[in-house]
């Protein structure tokens, strides 16, 4: 197996890295609670898509 001859810089290593990070979720507003939720998904808060109940959300 090949084996590297030289230690890679920290500036390579980075650039490498750079593409790496994490990005936040988009979020969008529910139409009916107004609360962030994901899109094209059921509001976790209401229970409602597309403008009817999908699912019944209980307190908890």
């Amino acid at each position: 197996m090949p084996n590297p001859k030289r230690r890679h810089s920290r500036a390579r290593r980075d650039k490498r890295r750079a593409h790496d990070a994490l990005t936040r979720p988009i979020l969008s507003k529910c139409p009916n609670c107004h609360e962030a939720k994901l899109p094209h998904r059921v509001c976790p808060h209401c229970g409602h898509y597309k403008g009817r109940e999908v699912i019944e959300v209980g307190e908890v």
